[in-house]
């Protein structure tokens, strides 16, 4: 056979295809050299036979053989293999439409799980261990810290930096303060607290109960008949509601002392000018909605890592991308919910 593998098989496999061909009979009488096109193009023959119901009788070599016997001696895996993508964008488009739906009752099955997890904590029916909820406290808290320092600092110097741009020019240094606090209190210490720790707790959530579920840890747990809920989701979704708030108020608390570097070192205002310009201009109900912001975000998180943790797949891929979907759909979420509460705050008028 001269000419190459593919071209040459081609043929011969659609050639199975008639309706007059009753049985396949492999011969290869004094073959000395093969390789693995050879084995590639028997073993097609062969897959489309068994698929036929042909009868197939093979008189190879031993050790070629030996190889396509090897190759059909385990049944494949339902699923596994690859399948090209196949239709235009409509029809693609169509299809992960249709996907939706399961996905959407997929998540809402979950959200049941947790909230039934929540009432039977609240009637002490639960089998949460308070030291897993203390220390998914300590990564959700402490642990964040001097991320979130560094980032709500910049980025308050940032925004003083910005109004000082536009407010210099009509002598009006001291609404920096305004500006800083309002931003900070309001919304932006919240959103940064919620951004960084998508990226940090979220991902570290997906990617250690996706790793539980490589290693068939939670189906243990479902085994020994505790709940994985309860057991690993719970305690995570309960830190963060509690402490990305407590961590938003220390956000603004650095984001204010950014604006108050860039006001007294740059613009040439006193402490006590900026200091006092903050409380006459920043009502304490902005230190309110900010926190409301923080809460949901909290949930948010928590829910999205832990979502796709629990349905990560059995593979190492698996979990690389639990962890980025979790990222992507906990900032998506903090985006879409800043976007809800404003308006229903602009529609209550506070």
């Amino acid at each position: 056979m001269t000419e190459p593998w593919p071209d040459a098989a081609t043929p011969a496999l659609d050639g199975l295809a008639g309706n007059g061909i009753h049985g396949l009979r492999l011969v290869a009488t004094g073959l000395e050299a093969w390789d693995t096109g050879l084995l590639t193009f028997l073993t097609a023959a062969v897959q489309i036979a068994r698929q036929r119901d042909l009868t197939v009788e093979m008189d190879l070599p031993d050790g070629l053989q030996r190889l396509i016997q090897l190759a059909f001696a385990v049944p494949p895996k339902e699923g596994a293999a690859r399948h090209a993508r196949t239709g235009n964008f409509v029809s693609r488009l169509g299809e992960h439409v249709l996907q939706l739906w399961p996905g959407i009752a997929d998540f809402l099955s979950f959200l049941g799980d947790v909230a039934i997890s929540h009432a039977r904590l609240l009637t002490a029916r639960s089998c949460m261990r308070p030291q897993d909820l203390l220390a998914a406290m300590h990564e959700s808290g402490v642990r964040a810290l001097p991320i979130i320092s560094i980032t709500s600092l910049l980025f308050g110097l940032i925004l003083a930096f910005v109004g000082a741009v536009q407010l210099t020019q009509f002598g009006a240094q001291i609404y920096v303060a305004g500006l800083v606090g309002i931003g900070m209190l309001r919304v932006m210490g919240a959103v940064m607290v919620g951004v960084v720790m998508s990226g940090r707790v979220g991902a570290a959530h997906a990617a250690l109960i996706g790793t539980m579920q490589v290693n068939e840890e939670v189906d243990a747990l479902a085994t020994l008949g505790l709940s994985p809920t309860e057991f690993l989701v719970l305690p995570r979704i309960l830190a963060l509601t509690l402490m990305v708030p407590l961590l938003t108020l220390y956000a603004d608390i650095m984001g204010i002392l950014g604006g108050f570097l860039v006001a007294v070192l740059m613009l040439g205002l006193s402490p006590a000018e900026y200091i006092n310009a903050t409380v006459q201009m920043v009502p304490f109900k902005h230190v309110l909605i900010g926190l409301a912001y923080a809460t949901v975000f909290g949930v948010v998180i928590g829910l999205a890592g832990c979502y796709q943790g629990m349905r990560c797949g059995r593979s190492a891929q698996a979990v690389g991308q639990a962890t980025t979907t979790a990222v992507v759909h906990s900032i998506v979420g903090i985006i879409v919910m800043t976007a809800i509460i404003t308006i229903i705050c602009n529609i209550l008028k506070v």
